[in-house]
């Protein structure tokens, strides 16, 4: 006799919600190489320690509580249509998604970068392999959350274990002497500040992310608060003590940019490190590419259900239960996007994330002038005035690395004007959707 599985067997666990938002928001310190370049040995830890601070657990807090709120599928989408309405919650997910497709189309090139670590001449075959990881995501998450979640796992232990490695050989290695580098960014250039604060943005975005298949997540409340914060130390360990392992290894900035951990692997332990730092690097790709993929595909079904986008869209899996219409156009569109650069990408990913998270912010302030008593079962202890006060934290970050970044008298910008562009796209969009919408004036037409 076949058995039918629980509801509940469908839903994702602490745990695995807790390795799948280790995986949207950081996959270890891969990426965070750049950081010693730009910002030096004294600059590094310091930016690293304070921007999470500043960017990092506001923006945490405005997820539980949000996410407590209401935790549904389609997550920070919904929030802002609750407090905002359908233009800005219109806004807020053609937004994310844009950005999302730029953060995609990061993994599958630094997926090739650390294969190339075993294969050099990889790189002549570099578009055809990121298309087998881009494709062969597309097809995991089809298959639903919870191999998804299990795979999260996997992928995981195989990206922590090479740095636990990382960490034990540095610190009983008789040939580096361990100081604490004075705090400060003497005779650092303004743009070179600014490209270390996206770097480390960068690497520490992606809370919002998770939340929008709250609806697949067993207990999803006490679930989320619980992951989030094994996510959040776990993130802060692993790259405080890389970064501070990195600047005593007497490794070269420049060099460790280009060749990434594999080389510090190498510097410190030999060959067998170095190869574990490049298999943890491919599993990191692969990790964050699908953990990302899980969370985005998750709104074009939302906004569509909403009539906001065609209702193809919405067209879920006959058996999977899987919005894999959603999933197979957003891994056409990052086919094309993985041809950018790795520097392009961030500073483009930041800017386009950094416009939707101020609409959360400010969803989270008017929800509670709006509905002060509806149940949060976590809500941040501050009241209105300080809530907006804490919104002038990340937004101060943001401002602080764009302006950085458009002082680089040796930069086109290129990349700064492609992401404002992708954000007046947005308006564009609306005027097209209120276009149709009197087109098609039916009875369900959505209330824009």
């Amino acid at each position: 006799m076949s058995k039918t599985a629980s509801p509940s067997a469908r839903l994702l666990k602490t745990f695995s919600l807790a390795a799948v938002i280790f995986l949207t928001v950081s996959g270890g310190p891969y990426g965070l190489e750049p950081l010693t370049q730009y910002a030096g040995k004294n600059g590094a830890l310091l930016l690293l320690l304070l921007v999470p601070l500043l960017w990092d657990l506001p923006s945490i807090l405005m997820v539980l509580e949000l996410n407590s709120l209401m935790p549904v599928n389609g997550g920070y989408y919904k929030w802002v249509d609750r407090a905002l309405g359908k233009r800005w919650a219109f806004f807020e997910g053609w937004w994310t998604w844009l950005y999302s497709f730029t953060d995609l189309a990061i993994y599958p090139v630094l997926f090739v970068t650390y294969v190339g670590y075993f294969f050099p001449v990889i790189q002549e075959w570099k578009v055809p392999i990121m298309l087998v990881i881009i494709w062969g995501s597309a097809g995991l998450n089809i298959l639903g959350i919870v191999p998804v979640g299990r795979v999260s796992l996997i992928l995981g232990a195989i990206i922590i274990i090479p740095f636990l490695a990382l960490f034990g050989t540095a610190f009983f290695s008789s040939s580096i002497h361990f100081t604490m580098p004075t705090p400060s960014l003497n005779g650092i250039g303004f743009s070179a500040i600014g490209m270390a604060l996206y770097t480390v943005m960068w690497n520490f975005l992606g809370w919002d992310n998770t939340t929008t298949y709250a609806g697949e997540v067993d207990k999803p409340v006490r679930s989320y608060i619980i992951s989030t914060f094994i996510a959040f130390a776990l993130v802060i360990f692993l790259y405080v003590v890389t970064t501070y392992i990195t600047q005593n290894s007497g490794v070269n900035f420049a060099e460790l940019n280009d060749k990434m951990y594999p080389l510090l692997g190498q510097k410190i332990g030999g060959q067998w490190l170095a190869a574990m730092l490049a298999v943890g690097g491919m599993a990191s790709a692969l990790g964050i590419f699908s953990a990302v993929m899980l969370s985005i595909s998750r709104i074009p079904k939302s906004m569509a259900d909403d009539k906001l986008l065609p209702k193809w869209f919405a067209i879920e899996h006959k058996r999977l239960k899987t919005p894999y219409v959603s999933i197979l156009i957003t891994s056409i569109v990052v086919s094309f996007m993985a041809l950018k650069s790795f520097t392009e990408l961030i500073v483009i990913d930041v800017i386009l994330y950094g416009a939707g998270i101020a609409l959360e912010f400010i969803s989270l302030v008017v929800l509670r002038i709006k509905e002060p008593d509806a149940p949060r079962p976590f809500k941040i202890p501050l009241n209105t005035f300080l809530l907006t006060l804490l919104m002038i934290l990340p937004i101060g970050v943001y401002a602080v690395a764009l302006i950085g970044e458009l002082s680089n008298p040796e930069g086109s910008n290129t990349q700064i004007y492609f992401a404002i562009g992708a954000l007046l796209t947005a308006p564009i969009a609306w005027l097209v959707v209120k276009w149709s919408s009197k087109e098609n004036s039916t009875t369900d037409t959505p209330n824009i």
